[in-house]
């Protein structure tokens, strides 16, 4: 049967078409004896157990109960979630800017305004008044800033310095939002305000820009001059703490640090050696030099260890013998030869000696010593910062027995070294704002207050001092004797009557160089208005200093602010 079949099939297909054998039709159902199933030989497949089965449908189960879960969670337990994300793919949110409050001084004029919006502007641009010497008050800010796409990831005006810094929560006020509805190709199909902006409060200012701006005018005058590297100047209310003036020179502009246009000049600034964007006032740190002669007659006085009446000898230095070589005695200078001078004479010609004598004791006159001294330093807050509101404020210096252990690698304290701290030198660093706080204090009676910039003041007094009214009445005594015919009589003006101190702190090597500085308060029958002013690093053989900076902004004053001084 086999050979009928080979046959037909090759009279079917010819002699030419493969052979095809009956063992390739026909495969044995089983293996044969002699086929080695583990080499594929003989029949390879194998039936599909139960088990297996059972797994694959339990499998399936699951995938199917993890889906049924999964949509459950995004259709009902975020379902309104992604509700509100498909409805934002076609709401736009569109931030509307606050304008930020204006700045104005004690008269009402604008020292930081907001220009009007240009076409494809999001916000107002900042606008400051052209006003010298006002920069370091007011400050300067920061605009929002968006990404390439427009988006903004700061969302507010930021401010960067000076009131601007200080108080930025109340002048920036509150975004508004506009929602916009847009279709399928991005075409706006309505809008509508959903949250209406809130412009920024304005900010009245206790300064007076125009008597701040003469104060600088001065100040620059005599550095440009004089060979000054810098200045500042405080001028407050005795009672109220109001900052009425304060500048600092040099300065930089707000609208060119706004802009940001003036590369070149932004550069000069940051690299100068003149440190523009230091706020001197509050920021820098000066040898005080004599302006701290009121403290120390002051603590004189309430320690007992002197009258006023008292006169000490000035014949222009003091000799102090040396106990372990008679031959080299320490001398101590005078500025000049002043004869006998009682407490408020030695005030008002600012005589070294006589304070020499009061801060370390000389012949029968008893000191008050180091520690005395550090003692009431700090109680008039000479090593504190005041409080006022501006950023960068710096705490001041005196120097004590630790404070030399710690500064010249344990070298002991010396009765030179409190001779020289009784008259403002060696370690001590004040602030001019530090300065016109405790000057205040005296014009006042005591009280020392926190200065502040916002009209009306803080009216906060930090401490009531322990003085009697008879012991400040000779202080301010002697201070307006250095007017009448003392260190500061280019301040004896027919228009106001005014106390006043000097101080001449010599700084650097060979003392080539000193800080000028004039302190005082006026009217003296009711005082009104303290002054700290300083002029940093000047050549040592100037002639004209602080002082003639503060007549020329008395002499401006009286022309154009009398009221200051009623």
């Amino acid at each position: 049967m086999l050979r009928k079949l080979h046959r037909s099939i090759r009279k079917h297909f010819g002699t030419k078409n493969y052979d095809i054998n009956p063992e390739d039709i026909f495969l044995d159902a089983t293996n044969l004896p002699g086929f080695e199933a583990s080499r594929f030989e003989g029949r390879i497949e194998q039936p599909m157990g139960e088990t297996a089965f059972k797994l694959l449908k339990i499998v399936l189960l699951l995938l199917v109960v993890g889906l049924a879960l999964k949509l459950s969670v995004l259709g009902i337990y975020r379902g309104e979630a992604f509700t509100q994300i498909s409805e934002n793919n076609r709401l736009e949110h569109t931030l509307i800017f606050a304008n930020r409050g204006v700045i104005l001084d004690r008269n009402g004029v604008e020292l930081a305004t907001n220009m009007l919006k240009k076409e494809g502007d999001d916000f107002a641009s900042r606008h400051y008044a052209p006003i010298d010497g006002i920069a370091h008050v007011v400050g300067y800010l920061k605009y929002p800033l968006a990404d390439k796409a427009g988006h903004y990831y700061e969302e507010f005006y930021k401010g960067r310095d000076g009131v601007e810094l200080a108080y930025d929560d109340l002048l920036k006020g509150r975004n508004g939002i506009i929602l916009r509805e847009t279709d399928a190709l991005g075409n706006i199909t309505s809008e509508s305000v959903v949250d209406k902006p809130v412009d920024g409060a304005p900010l009245t200012l206790s300064i007076d820009a125009s008597l701040t701006a003469e104060l600088y005018k001065a100040i620059k005058s005599l550095a440009t001059e004089r060979g000054f590297v810098g200045g500042a100047g405080v001028m407050l209310d005795v009672n109220t703490g109001e900052v009425v003036a304060l500048t600092s020179y040099p300065e930089y502009n707000s609208n060119v640090l706004v802009e940001g246009s003036d590369k070149e000049a932004i550069r000069t600034w940051l690299t100068s050696d003149s440190k523009t964007f230091l706020n001197r006032a509050i920021g820098g740190l000066y040898t005080p030099g004599s302006v701290v002669k009121p403290i120390l007659a002051l603590a004189a006085l309430n320690e007992k260890i002197i009258s006023p009446e008292k006169k000490i000898l000035s014949t222009g230095s003091i000799r102090v013998e040396n106990p372990y070589d008679k031959s080299k005695p320490s001398i101590f200078k005078d500025w000049k030869a002043h004869g006998w001078t009682d407490m408020r004479e030695a005030l008002a010609v600012s005589s070294d000696t006589y304070f020499y004598a009061i801060s370390g004791g000389y012949e029968d006159q008893i000191g008050l010593g180091i520690n005395r001294i550090d003692k009431y330093f700090e109680e008039f807050g000479l090593k504190e910062a005041t409080g006022i509101e501006l950023l960068g404020e710096v705490r001041g210096v005196v120097p004590t027995p630790e404070w030399k252990k710690e500064k010249f690698d344990g070298d002991i304290w010396r009765l030179g070294d409190t001779y020289i701290t009784g008259i403002g030198q060696y370690g001590t660093q004040v602030t001019p704002i530090n300065v016109a706080r405790f000057i205040a204090a005296i014009a006042n009676g005591g009280r020392l207050l926190t200065p502040s910039l916002l009209v009306g003041g803080k009216g906060e007094v930090e401490r009531t001092l322990e003085f009697s009214q008879s012991d400040l009445a000779i202080v301010r005594e002697g201070m307006r004797g250095g007017v009448t015919h003392g260190t500061s009589v280019g301040l004896n003006v027919p228009y106001v009557k005014a106390a006043a101190k000097t101080g001449t702190a010599e700084i650097g090597s060979g003392k080539k160089y000193v800080h000028s500085w004039t302190v005082g308060f006026f009217p003296v029958e009711n005082p009104r208005y303290a002054w700290a002013l300083v002029m940093e690093k000047g050549p040592s053989t100037n002639t004209f200093g602080a002082t003639a900076v503060m007549r020329q902004v008395f002499d401006w004053m009286s022309l154009n602010t009398p009221e200051y001084f009623n």
